[in-house]
């Protein structure tokens, strides 16, 4: 590749496309003055000039084409899920011991005495900056700065690290989870890594471009990553596990609310297809949107013309998107109505179709499309994009074609991609699982409190769309201590904070069973099955559930079942 063709890759005059060709390079002539960027034999990125990307592209193109766009899963101890007890048994004292574990995020803090051994080198194997530019980039990847073990143990012995090795990270969230996933213990400060024993791999993502983010109209400011970069971190990450025939356990705290929810979007695919490998254990974060008001459920009875949805846009919201997704094999429509009662009788589409919405009172804009069989999911989608939206309330009426009653679901985009101001007024808390958290091979984790067993008030809920319960468990999430920027520790809550917990106990799990050669075959869906069987359960409570999942993760039963044989 090119220096001028490489250049595409991160400059913003240069929209990324998302091709699935599955091996035909035929796919890609539909694409002039493009340059190709092979993930892997399924997927491709397709990098054209930014003039392409027109409000038609979804009806040009369809849906997945547009890189769906991540956020961090924000808000964010060994004693609840009895690792300490676990430990207390020759055999099992599991601490992570040549297992990699794998964090895509903001990047980390490597210069932090806890990602260091007392000799003061590094546990870090590498770091893959996909913001910095520069000719040391991984193979196949053509943009970034790789930074290797030596490279960042030659800065670590200078007083200056960062001249040497520039990498950062600026927001915390990526050093959080490294932390509580693999951290030195620091027992005057409270703090005690789950896995201290796994070394890491690290990629910090880049921000996504400018014109993705208006064209679903996410604030300019959100900590924004696009779902090709993800793709490509994951891959590296991968890579470098396979390179040194390690295992891997890999940490996604990254979510959207865009796309199906239903497993089937191609980095849910791509996480599943990876979670099948031996060696490989994958846990998602399934966010903190239950309690934000930001979804619904409609079905329209037999007795209805049609289910009214209203949402309330709050003052200031200046641009956002809403996903409506029909459940198969029903085909709706709906009519729109402003605050000033403005209306916009129900549009019938013909097969995928872009609509714009004008309205004469408000200084509003709805591109409205409609995508009748959307290809990865088959299920209908309307994707609404607001551009300068009058507060009030909005209404619509949804009708649905024939007489099926199959239902339909409606997301608004997760935190910090819209204000708080903005939600449903009859919103519904299930369902609320991020887009990653719906596949259905990786380990999706909910977060609790564990010193009075209760749920994370804000975790989101299942199950996914097409009734796969999710999450699998839930993990302490509540207050957990980690590293902070300066040098310092605090507590953190959240799903993500839960993700990096569980992702240590499955590096302990990948040190039992490949490392110590128990289980050499061990993939994430048998270890699921294992934590799963092990979990600790309310006996007043009837699981599987939407909320819990199937228990609270409990390692030392886990184990203790393994060695009864149970």
């Amino acid at each position: 590749m090119t220096l001028e063709e490489r250049d595409r890759i991160i400059s913003s005059d240069y929209a990324d496309l998302l091709i699935t060709y599955s091996g035909n390079m035929s796919v890609f002539e539909r694409f002039p003055d493009a340059t190709i960027h092979i993930i892997d034999v399924l997927n491709a990125i397709v990098h054209v000039p930014v003039q392409q990307i027109t409000n038609k592209i979804i009806a040009q193109l369809g849906y997945s084409v547009m890189p769906s766009l991540f956020g961090l899963i924000s808000q964010a101890s060994l004693e609840a899920s009895e690792i300490y007890r676990l430990r207390t048994i020759p055999n099992f004292n599991l601490r992570g011991q040549g297992v990699l574990i794998g964090i895509l995020d903001t990047g980390i803090d490597y210069t932090n005495p806890i990602f260091k051994y007392a000799d003061n080198t590094t546990k870090i194997v590498s770091i893959w900056d996909q913001t910095i530019f520069s000719e040391n980039f991984p193979e196949q990847t053509y943009y970034g700065t790789e930074y290797t073990r030596d490279q960042i143990n030659q800065a670590l012995q200078s007083e200056t690290p960062f001249e040497l090795v520039p990498t950062r990270d600026e927001i915390g969230h990526g050093t959080m989870l490294a932390g509580i996933s693999v951290g030195n213990e620091v027992p005057e400060n409270d703090f005690y890594g789950v896995a201290p024993d796994a070394e890491l791999v690290v990629v910090k993502l880049k921000q996504a471009k400018p014109y993705l983010m208006d064209f679903f109209g996410i604030p300019e400011n959100a900590v924004c990553y696009q779902e090709n970069d993800i793709l490509f971190a994951l891959d590296y990450i991968y890579n470098t596990a396979v390179r040194l025939n390690r295992p891997i356990a890999i940490c996604v705290a990254l979510g959207t609310s865009q796309g199906a929810h239903d497993g089937r979007g191609t980095l849910s695919s791509f996480l599943s297809r990876r979670s099948e490998d031996a060696g490989v254990g994958v846990v998602i974060a399934a966010g903190n949107e239950g309690n934000a008001r930001r979804h619904y459920f409609g079905i329209i009875e037999s007795t209805a013309i049609y289910d009214t949805v209203e949402l309330y846009i709050g003052e200031n919201e200046v641009n956002f998107s809403m996903e409506l997704w029909g459940n198969s094999p029903g085909l709706f429509t709906m009519d729109v109505k402003s605050p000033s009662g403005e209306f916009v009788p129900r549009i019938i589409p013909r097969l995928d179709e872009n609509i714009e919405i004008s309205f004469m009172f408000e200084q509003t804009t709805i591109y409205m499309d409609y995508q009748l069989v959307e290809s990865q999911s088959g299920d209908q989608l309307i994707l609404l994009r607001f551009r300068d939206p009058a507060p009030g309330i909005w209404t619509f009426n949804v009708y649905e074609s024939g007489d099926l009653n199959v239902g339909f679901h409606i997301w608004l985009p997760m935190e910090g991609f819209i204000s708080d101001r903005t939600y449903f007024i009859r919103s519904d808390p299930y369902t609320t699982i991020l887009s990653l958290g719906n596949g259905i091979v990786p380990i999706t984790v909910t977060a609790y409190n564990y010193t009075n067993e209760s749920l994370y008030l804000n975790s989101s809920r299942g199950n996914t769309r097409i009734g796969v319960i999710k999450p699998e468990l839930a993990a302490p999430g509540m207050n957990i201590t980690s590293a902070t920027l300066d040098g310092g520790f605090a507590g953190f809550t959240g799903t993500s904070a839960a993700a990096a917990h569980m992702t240590g106990v499955v590096a302990m799990m990948l040190q039992w069973a490949i490392i110590e050669g128990n289980l050499p075959r061990m993939t994430t869906q048998v270890m699921k099955i294992f934590f799963i069987r092990g979990a600790s359960r309310n006996m007043e409570i009837s699981f599987p559930n939407k909320d819990w999942g199937y228990g609270i993760l409990d390692i030392y039963n886990v184990f203790d079942r393994i060695r009864r044989g149970l």
